[in-house]
């Protein structure tokens, strides 16, 4: 069943098109054309298998800006105390990475226009200069877009959930929420 077709059933029963990943895939289901799972150059973090942000031996981790990195893992440990498990599905990826998944979402969208409300060309990426993560599971979404202003975390695409930035000052409240990734440059 192809991508759209899933949109479209999910749409037909109510279920909200943001639990799709950046590359337009449902969470947890890894593509077997993708590239192997990080070869310590890409980045890549397989969706079945989100890592700690603590892990600073992943490159994903470690290549986090380091104000970003110690507002997750401070977010993580109190989410723990709340009986939370926050887990990263991406952080830090490179450039090339970051072109072959717009690559794959053009040709999964049929346009780079449509694909670019998922993911951002390399050079606009957060992920690639390292200020953003995505966060596995739809319960630590919330919990972090409920409490990640205290940390200075925000959600910043209202089509995904799991998408966070080091947007704001810790302790004030985020801002308002960009439609998609389209809208960030």
């Amino acid at each position: 069943m192809s991508l759209a077709a899933i949109a479209a059933a999910a749409i037909a029963i109510g279920v909200s098109m943001s639990f799709f990943n950046a590359a337009g895939q449902l969470p947890g289901v890894d593509r077997a054309d993708a590239v192997p799972v990080d070869d310590g150059e890409t980045g890549e973090i397989s969706l079945t298998e989100p890592i700690s942000p603590f892990d600073d031996a992943h490159v994903a981790v470690a290549r986090l800006d380091p104000a970003l990195r110690e507002a997750v893992q401070s977010a993580a440990s109190d989410a723990a105390a709340d009986g939370v498990e926050l887990l990263l599905t991406s952080g830090w990826r490179s450039a090339d990475y970051q072109a072959m998944l717009l690559r794959d979402a053009v040709d999964e969208y049929g346009s780079e226009s449509a694909a670019r409300e998922f993911v951002s060309t390399p050079e606009g990426s957060r992920h690639v200069s390292g200020e953003a993560v995505d966060i596995a599971r739809v319960d630590p979404a919330l919990w972090l877009e409920q409490y990640g202003s205290a940390y200075g975390l925000c959600r910043v695409y209202a089509n995904e959930s799991w998408h966070f930035e080091l947007a704001t000052t810790p302790g004030t409240e985020c801002p308002p929420m960009l439609a998609d990734a389209s809208e960030a440059g």
